[in-house]
């Protein structure tokens, strides 16, 4: 007991610390959130999306700091001793290094390798989950032949491919054209895609349906069909019904159908990209369209509820 006693004048015994389990922490279940918010903001909304990232980076560092907080707080080594005491320290046994705590060592270790894994096992799922919305979702340019295809304030029903390389019975999409004649001495078109705004079904025209004729143009086989006194569009899945214009006036929906963008090149009228439409103002050539980027049915595209809806991935745009 009396050798255990501290003597006077003497300094305490300094012992090595053990090496002990780091504190509890909340840091990475909130970084954890960060992630989750990343993944959730890539199917809702892109803002969302950098708020999860910048949280994540944040907690993120914050761990970091608080894992290595043991190493950083080590103290400087002393400085080199006089000649005087190195002549004192010889015939002193001498101290044993110190060592990295093993504790610290497999704590980031285990960080690291979990680290890896899960950037192995998320990126890969990642880029085939957000890829295929990037990649090949533009329309083709579709030539529907000559104007006199289309008689001027009369609506007719286009049917065409999608794609140039898809056989004449697969891809066949349909539009609402009608020729309003010159604006300003420019050719005015209303050209409306016939999917609804609901959940993409097939919308039908509310008039009298004229022959079939069949056209062949450079951009495929186009079938041609006159539809008389068209007062709107209905859609016969869930109700949804639009105006001559294409503004949604019962049902479902939540906005207008969408709408071709065209051009007139050598005689002939073709088709380019789809675009969302808000509502339409006016009829014929005198309309003014509230026009946004191509949403997908169901998609909000004006008003509070849109931004809880992801920016489009599609080109184009009115």
């Amino acid at each position: 007991m009396a050798d255990e006693l501290e003597r006077p004048g003497e300094e305490p015994e300094q012992r090595e610390a053990e090496p002990h389990l780091p504190s509890p922490t909340i840091l990475p279940f909130a970084f954890a959130a960060g992630i989750a918010l990343v993944l959730v903001g890539l199917i809702i909304n892109w803002w969302l999306a950098v708020a999860g990232g910048v949280l994540a980076l944040l907690f993120g560092f914050a761990w970091i700091r608080e894992a290595t907080k043991e190493i950083r707080a080590q103290p400087e080594p002393e400085p080199a001793p006089t000649a005087e005491v190195s002549e004192l320290a010889e015939d002193d046994e001498a101290e044993e290094p110190e060592r990295y705590p093993r504790s610290v060592f497999l704590e980031l270790s285990t960080l690291g390798i979990g680290a890896a894994i899960g950037g192995l096992v998320t990126v890969p799922a990642l880029g085939f989950m957000i890829a295929p919305a990037f990649v090949g979702q533009g329309d083709e340019e579709v030539d529907l032949g000559p104007l006199a295809n289309f008689p001027e304030q009369q609506f007719v029903i286009a049917q065409f491919n999608s794609s140039k390389e898809e056989p004449e019975d697969v891809g066949r999409r349909a539009a609402f054209i009608r020729n309003n004649g010159q604006a300003n001495g420019v050719p005015s078109f209303t050209i409306i895609s016939n999917r609804c705004a609901h959940v993409g079904c097939p919308t039908q025209p509310q008039g009298l349906p004229g022959d079939q004729k069949k056209v062949t143009t450079p951009g495929g086989p186009i079938t041609i069909t006159p539809v008389a006194s068209v007062s709107g569009f209905q859609c016969p899945c869930h109700g949804g019904a639009y105006d001559a214009e294409g503004n949604r006036v019962a049902g479902p929906p939540v906005r207008g159908l969408d709408r071709y963008q065209f051009l007139i090149r050598n005689g002939h009228l073709v088709l380019g990209k789809r675009y969302s439409v808000g509502h339409v103002t006016g009829t014929g050539a005198q309309a003014k369209i509230y026009a946004y980027k191509r949403f997908d049915p169901g998609q909000h595209v004006d008003g509070i509820e849109q931004i809880l809806w992801p920016l489009p991935p599609y080109e184009g745009g009115g």
